[in-house]
């Protein structure tokens, strides 16, 4: 089997973490002998074993005393550069070199500054064949996220919103008029089950009253963003309640009551967007959707603070209503959502 083969089983174990590892990357790695898997393994959770550690514990659980021997034959497939640092876990570029692994060969490399080349720079001082920036493009996409957020020093923005089938984006009384349909809200949920947090502006907190959580998708819950200058978002709104962690800006308080955290910020009215992202850069936070209203997509779209669109499209028209943002960006696909199209953007500007 050829060594993009393997890469691409790396990236099907990476993708598995999507969701629990963050701010960490997600990565996969799969340890072979004789064109055979005998190990494999990816990073489960922030804070918990990274996958190179879990591909060699999966190769001491399946052969036992041969393991050893084992792995100073093979070949470890990662699709990310070995760390080579203490951090939460030790370095995994000194378990290869303590096992005297063969060879590896890396999808990307690391742009974290405490690894960048150094993972690498430790396995070929230790006698290691090492090849890397197989499949380069795929790996680096799998991890658009953590890329973003280490080398633009802010979070990878996801715009979301439905409208219909003549481009109107809400009611004009601004009372809530559901537009898409029962896949695509579904499908909307898994998506806040692998993004680290969702934001809303304080008009949409107060006409939708939405809950902002995954009830419709098991996996967790994103950490709820709220922009409400003056704090006028009644208490008794589903934000507030304990099914997440919420945070609203504004300009008037920081606290923290529990699982609701104020911070405070000065004039809200001026660069909104890169305040909040540069905030949510400080706060580890590394993925966010932005759900609306249309000022606060206005805002991020206006200044090019996004990476990805997605835009659910139904198959309804209504007489009037508030116009839908304009995109500016390449498209990358369109999927049939039940009866209603789902069209991804993507920024290539900031690529």
């Amino acid at each position: 089997m050829s060594d993009e083969f393997y890469i691409k089983r790396c990236l099907e174990l990476a993708i598995l973490g999507i969701g629990n590892v963050s701010p960490n990357p997600m990565v996969g790695c799969v340890i072979v002998l004789n064109d055979k898997i005998i190990g494999e393994g990816y990073h489960q959770q922030y804070g918990k074993a990274h996958a190179e550690p879990n591909a060699v514990k999966a190769v001491f659980d399946q052969y036992g005393d041969e393991a050893a021997n084992l792995l100073k034959q093979a070949t470890a497939y990662v699709s990310l550069e070995p760390c080579a640092h203490f951090g939460k876990t030790p370095p995994c570029a000194d378990l290869f070199v303590k096992h005297q692994i063969k060879k590896v060969v890396i999808g990307n490399r690391d742009p974290f500054s405490s690894v960048d080349g150094k993972g690498i720079e430790k396995l070929k001082n230790a006698g290691i064949e090492v090849i890397s920036g197989v499949l380069d493009d795929e790996c680096r996409s799998l991890n658009r996220r953590f890329f973003t957020r280490i080398q633009q020093q802010r979070p990878y923005i996801i715009l979301k919103w439905a409208e219909t089938a003549n481009g109107y984006f809400a009611t004009k009384d601004g009372h809530q008029k559901w537009i898409s349909g029962a896949l695509a809200k579904r499908l909307a949920h898994q998506w806040r089950t692998e993004e680290d947090a969702i934001l809303i502006g304080k008009q949409t907190a107060i006409m939708d009253n939405p809950q902002l959580t995954a009830r419709e998708w098991p996996g967790k819950n994103p950490i709820r963003l709220v922009i409400d200058k003056s704090l006028q978002v009644p208490l008794s709104n589903h934000i507030f309640n304990a099914e997440a962690k919420t945070i609203i800006f504004n300009e008037i308080k920081t606290d923290v009551v529990d699982n609701i955290h104020y911070i405070q910020m000065e004039d809200m009215h001026f660069y909104l967007a890169q305040k909040i992202a540069f905030q949510l850069y400080l706060m580890d936070i590394q993925s966010v959707i932005i759900e609306g209203g249309a000022n606060i997509l206005n805002q991020f779209l206006s200044t090019n603070l996004w990476d990805e669109a997605r835009i659910f499209t139904s198959s309804n028209s209504w007489t009037d209503g508030v116009p839908s943002p304009t995109i500016n960006g390449n498209l990358k696909e369109q999927i049939q959502i039940g009866n209603d199209k789902l069209s991804i953007y993507i920024n290539d500007i900031n690529k």
